[in-house]
């Protein structure tokens, strides 16, 4: 089957599932959640084996540390899935809610219920747990999904799908509403990109290159998932005990997510004391600097920051550091270089803290905490479609109520309009 006939058909498949799955009712959806999560478990060999041919391919095309880390897939990940779709089973299912009733001076009582976006089409970089997390939360919605995963993982998710999508067909979910495009040819995206008759939103997941691509030339409406250019503010006022485990965190705990820190802004009241020895903490990390000049002058080891690298999310162990006199000085950073995203401010000081809360525009704010948290699993949420930097329908986490549009239901009693 050629690309575009193969979009065609998935397309209609999608459709026809989506139908039956908007009014499939919430046990039905559960247990398809709850054979899916089994049939990771039990096909756990089979998926590390795909993967691990995925891992060999990256490994030759010279992949970065962080984006193998990416891409890799263990016992533990794929427990950590098949947790994630166990605790969608857990939360309410927002498809068919009524979120509010009233009665006009006619009569008419109105009504306004959630209901399923349609068709979902994913086009996702090389991060396998997305084939799963996607799935899951789109079946719990009452959404069909089309997946187009990139090519480094092509195989582990040619491999999750077929055992997702298997366990939830004899589990009463429709056939069509797991299907993932079987081709690692760049065709396939600009055909999802235009594919208005089959997919009612796209929503990418990866670096800026890509989602630039999908905002750009997609007549399918997009909801635009987060470049993460993440910053951490150590004020003047912090505890720097704290302020230096916040920073490891957020810069090392994962590297090559869009939640972790990419730029470091110290007050200079603080700085003398607390970088230098961040510094050598780092470097044990393995992670490789880049500062201003007042940086450099404390840590003469860093490399110098260009303008670019304000700009960077490096998705990789690599911080740039810069040196500012006054929080109004990391605000106005923050501003100009931030994607809107994740910001962290770590003070003592009370007012400065709602200062920061108040001013920043980002999706996620943060006083004296990590940006890594930033994640719908870590927000109650079960689990994420991505992490919306836009304003309009969703922002932050996509959980299962982001994937919701509603509708009116009006109920007369014979009622005519003059």
């Amino acid at each position: 089957m050629d690309i575009t006939a193969e979009v065609r058909s998935k397309g209609l498949k999608a459709r026809q599932a989506a139908r039956m799955l908007a009014n499939l009712n919430t046990s039905r959806k559960n247990e398809a959640l709850l054979a899916m999560a089994r049939a990771l478990e039990e096909e756990k060999d089979y998926i590390l084996a795909a993967n691990s041919r995925d891992m060999d391919g990256g490994r030759e095309k010279g992949l970065s540390r962080a984006l193998l880390d990416r891409l890799l897939l263990n016992e533990q990940r794929i427990r950590d899935m098949a947790l994630g779709l166990r605790e969608l089973v857990a939360l309410p299912d927002p498809a068919g809610a009524v979120t509010s009733m009233w009665t006009r001076p006619n009569g008419l009582q109105i009504g306004r219920v959630r209901v399923p976006l349609g068709v979902i089409g994913i086009i996702y970089e090389a991060r396998p747990n997305v084939t799963v997390d996607a799935a899951g939360l789109c079946l719990k919605t009452g959404n069909a999904v089309i997946l187009r995963g990139g090519s480094e993982a092509f195989h582990s998710n040619l491999a999750l799908t077929a055992v997702i999508s298997r366990a939830a067909t004899a589990a009463g979910a429709p056939d069509g509403a797991i299907q993932l495009i079987e081709t690692t040819d760049r065709e396939a995206v600009n055909l999802l990109l235009r594919a208005n008759e089959y997919l009612d939103v796209l929503i990418p997941r990866g670096g800026a290159g890509l989602i630039r691509t999908v905002v750009e030339h997609a007549t399918v409406p997009v909801i635009e998932t987060g470049v993460g250019n993440c910053h951490v503010y150590v004020d003047s006022d912090a505890d720097l005990a704290m302020a230096g485990s916040i920073v490891i965190n957020a810069k090392t705990q994962r590297p090559g997510v869009c939640n972790a820190m990419e730029t470091l802004l110290v007050h200079e009241k603080v700085a003398p004391v607390f970088l230098p020895s961040l510094a050598a903490a780092l470097k044990e990390k393995g992670v490789v600097l880049k500062g201003c000049p007042r940086t450099r002058e404390l840590v003469p080891e860093a490399e110098a920051a260009s303008e670019d690298d304000w700009y960077t999310e490096y998705l990789d162990l690599i911080l740039a550091i810069r040196v500012v006199n006054s929080m109004e000085a990391a605000l106005e950073h923050i501003h100009t270089y931030g994607t809107k995203h994740s910001e962290a401010i770590v003070t003592a000081n009370y007012q400065k803290a709602r200062e920061f809360l108040a001013r920043v525009d980002a999706a996620a704010v943060y006083v004296n905490a990590s940006t890594r948290f930033t994640d719908g699993y870590e927000f109650g949420f079960g689990a994420e479609i991505g992490i919306s930097t836009q304003k309009l329908h969703a922002r932050g986490p996509m959980g299962p109520e982001q994937l919701t549009t509603f509708k009116y239901i009006i109920f007369g009693s014979g009622q005519i309009r003059q």
